[in-house]
């Protein structure tokens, strides 16, 4: 079977895993300390909510349940909380605010004048409109009482809320949402309670602070909500962090000359050509069937988000109304699902055909757990999407849609028992890994590579546990830190880790580099993804109910993320350098058998600048994202860093798995397919970036800063003027990426299993071989 390469290797200094142990050390130790204070100042929830007779509103009970029946419902992937979720619908803080302090004119107004606010003189208006930042920005929480106390305006504003919403959720006025999408008046009535405490978080002062409890977020000048100075002042403080930084990671690579991948010298005489003739071992075969899932999920992945694309753009599909079977919230839902679930089936795959490099070896009935592993995934992709679909409909009694469901935590929507059996399976991927790998371990050259290997996989399935730290009930604030601990930590950083090891395991593999910098590049990557992405994952924390201590650290450390994402250009360019490489013995290309994984990786270097890098630090200075967050630069920056980084990691490690699937007589017939596809997902993402995301994300950002955040994300902006244009021409970009770049990938890999699974004859080479010594 494949082996790795013998090299002659030098000893890695010990300094490398002494600084990854202090860089951990300090970075989770920070964020488990801001994770801690979330609990202790997230925004109180009342006991209950008074009028000034006495006389309660709603309680704490109410608002619970108005919080179960918005992820019940699964507002979170229609429109916003505190800027987080989908970008179809209203920031519902947003709006509930904007239209209190309307109440709060006319009421004002009226006992004053006797007449609505649009009837007064401009005079008139102008001492009206100064005292209702006066009304909403005071704290009227009694700590002692546990009671919240609303004033006449603000109790007026709510019993209009109580109408609005009804009306808003009842009467089709949702855009993407089917008529009577929510029916039951108690679930409309706790969802308005809810609506208004957020909302009332986001507007009173915190006690003793001069901003409310979400940094005064929303902007909102009618409400008196403006930047607060810590926005201003830590998105100074961290542009000096950031150069400071790239000033120090200049001057190690111009004192270093070793960093990054170049090992000077290639091994000689040792190229995947060799193993041409070598035939795979029954475990890695029987990962073949994982990238015809990749290929499947991601069809489906795109289809859904040419669909939800669509609904920006009119409420039909070209005439075919299909809003009552998929609505916008259920088709973000499966886009964003699918997503991490094709991009995690190519990684698990690729982990288990890449591990018998570094062993030599694969323990006895390894393909039947590779099997076995398989079926748990389809059966949690095709039971957590039934369920969701049965939830959306109101077809799951009681809790059921918790657990079987539809959770409504973005990123994290699949129902809890969906979740625990996903779990279990990336633990149950471990040991399977972990059996692989043993052999490895006994030896002195490979036991710190393959040791390095396993933890980067571990950190996956470990990483994702925090997602059942909560349920429907617990304080939004602290649902939404553990949920970016999942979506920053293991989507923007443990990703990124395990992605370095496969690629330098293929490069090694491959012949290209040695060994000893395979591991420096590793050690490297986690010291400067780690060092700054751990504590940076706070930035998405500015205005969900955390305190300024989150702000100053994580805008610091988050700019910091940049210097990593640039440095790798410089892999780009070593990438491009492998496909030039000869071997010193006989003069063949190295990475002639693997050029397109190559490539796959190249475009991997150049998303992860321009979308993780430039896009991801526009939107993480505090006082842009204070303007910004949920607009449609946030989703310019994810898709160009999730597809473009993530999405062309896994294509890149598929195409290293099929290829070696495959004779040169199977590659003749798919190379045509992986080239058009490889053109037109760069093309199609490319113009979906360029044409649509990034300069309609402008105007809103634009448009938030002129006229107030709920302005920028209403529906009347949103599907007026230059905006709305511009969302019409996308669709010609997601029409060539589906067509031009989905479906000839996805053919590709499934031509190359069909001709693979033919050719192998139901046969498999012995596992025993001699691994590197």
């Amino acid at each position: 079977m494949h082996t790795l390469p013998e090299q002659e290797e030098e000893e890695l200094s010990y300094w490398w895993r002494y600084a990854v142990i202090v860089v951990m050390l300090i970075g989770f130790g920070i964020l488990g300390f801001i994770t801690s204070l979330s609990y202790e100042n997230a925004p109180p929830i009342p006991g209950k909510v008074v009028d000034e007779k006495g006389e309660i509103l709603f309680t704490k009970e109410n608002i619970q349940e108005g919080q179960s029946a918005f992820l019940r419902y699964n507002l979170m992937e229609h429109g916003t909380l505190w800027g987080h979720g989908a970008y179809l619908g209203p920031d519902y803080t947003a709006e509930y605010l904007h239209q209190q302090g309307l109440a709060v004119l006319d009421y004002l107004s009226g006992k004053k004048w006797g007449k609505a606010f649009s009837e007064l003189t401009e005079e008139e208006k102008l001492g009206i409109k100064e005292s209702v930042p006066l009304i909403l920005k005071q704290n009227r929480y009694d700590e002692k009482e546990d009671t919240l106390l609303y004033t006449p305006g603000e109790v007026e504003a709510h019993k209009k809320a109580l109408t609005y919403w009804s009306k808003y959720f009842t009467e089709g006025e949702a855009p993407g949402l089917p008529k009577n999408y929510i029916q039951n008046q108690v679930d409309l009535n706790n969802l308005t309670a809810f609506f208004s405490w957020a909302s009332w978080s986001a507007v009173a002062n915190r006690p003793g602070e001069s901003c409310s409890y979400t940094n005064n977020f929303p902007y909102d000048p009618l409400i008196g909500n403006f930047p607060c100075a810590d926005a201003y002042f830590w998105s100074a403080m961290s542009l000096i962090f950031l150069l400071g930084a790239t000033g120090l990671m200049l001057f190690l690579f111009g004192r270093f000359d070793f960093l990054g991948w170049d090992s000077k010298q290639a091994p000689r005489h040792v190229h995947e050509t060799n193993l041409e003739a070598i035939p795979l071992t029954k475990g890695q075969r029987a990962t073949m069937p994982y990238f015809v899932v990749v290929a499947a999920l991601f069809f489906l992945q795109s289809l859904f988000g040419g669909l939800i694309a669509h609904y920006r753009v009119e409420t039909s599909f070209y005439g075919i109304e299909v809003v009552d079977w998929v609505a916008y919230n259920l088709g973000r839902t499966w886009h964003l699902q699918l997503a991490i679930f094709w991009i995690a089936t190519a990684w698990v795959g690729g982990g288990l055909f890449i591990a018998p490099l570094l062993s030599g070896s694969e323990p006895r009935y390894q393909h039947v757990g590779i099997r076995i592993l398989l079926g748990a995934l389809v059966v949690v992709v095709l039971g957590s999407m039934t369920g969701e679909f049965l939830s959306a409909h109101g077809l799951l009694p009681g809790e059921l849609w918790f657990w079987i469901g539809n959770q409504g935590s973005e990123y994290l929507d699949l129902g809890r028992f969906w979740q625990y059996l996903l779990i279990a399976g990336f633990f149950f991927w471990l040991w399977l890994l972990f059996r692989s790998l043993r052999p490895a371990f006994s030896n002195p050259k490979l036991k710190e590579f393959s040791l390095l290997f396993f933890l980067a996989a571990a950190a996956i399935p470990v990483f994702y546990v925090p997602a059942v730290f909560y349920d429907q009930h617990t304080n939004f604030t602290v649902i939404d830190t553990w949920r970016f601990w999942i979506i920053h930590l293991w989507v923007e950083g443990f990703f990124e880790v395990f992605a370095t090891v496969l690629t330098a395991t293929i490069f090694v593999h491959m012949g290209v580099t040695k060994l000893t910098t395979a591991k420096r590049v590793i050690y490297l990557d986690i010291i400067l993804y780690l060092g700054s992405g751990v504590v940076g994952t706070g930035h998405h924390w500015y205005f969900t109910g955390q305190t300024n201590l989150n702000m100053a650290l994580s805008a610091c450390f988050s700019a910091m993320e940049v210097v990593p994402l640039t440095l790798l250009t410089l892999d780009a360019w070593d990438f491009i350098r492998v496909t030039k490489m000869k071997c010193i013995d006989c003069g063949r290309f190295l990475a002639t058998r693997q050029l397109w994984t190559i490539y796959f990786l190249i475009a991997v270097g150049v998303w992860n600048f321009v979308g993780a890098g430039i896009f991801g630090f526009l939107i993480n200075l505090p006082i842009i994202s204070y303007f910004e967050v949920g607009t449609n630069l946030t989703p310019n920056h994810g898709h160009a860093a999730m597809f473009g980084v993530f999405g062309m990691l896994s294509l890149a490690v598929t195409m290293f798995c099929m290829r070696n699937m495959q004779t040169e007589e199977v590659w003749n017939k798919t190379k045509r397919f992986v080239q058009v596809g490889f053109i037109g997902l760069n093309a199609g993402m490319a113009l979906m970036v360029l044409i649509d995301l990034f300069p309609s994300g402008v105007l809103q950002l634009w448009d938030s800063m002129v006229n107030g955040y709920w302005h920028a994300r209403h529906l009347n902006f949103i599907m007026s003027g230059l905006f709305h244009q511009l969302e019409w021409a996308r669709l010609a970009a997601d029409a060539l990426f589906i067509v031009f770049g989905v479906i000839p990938t996805a053919y590709a890999i499934l031509l190359t299993y069909i001709h693979a699974w033919k050719d192998s004859g139901g046969t498999s080479a012995s596992a025993d071989s001699k691994p590197l010594a």
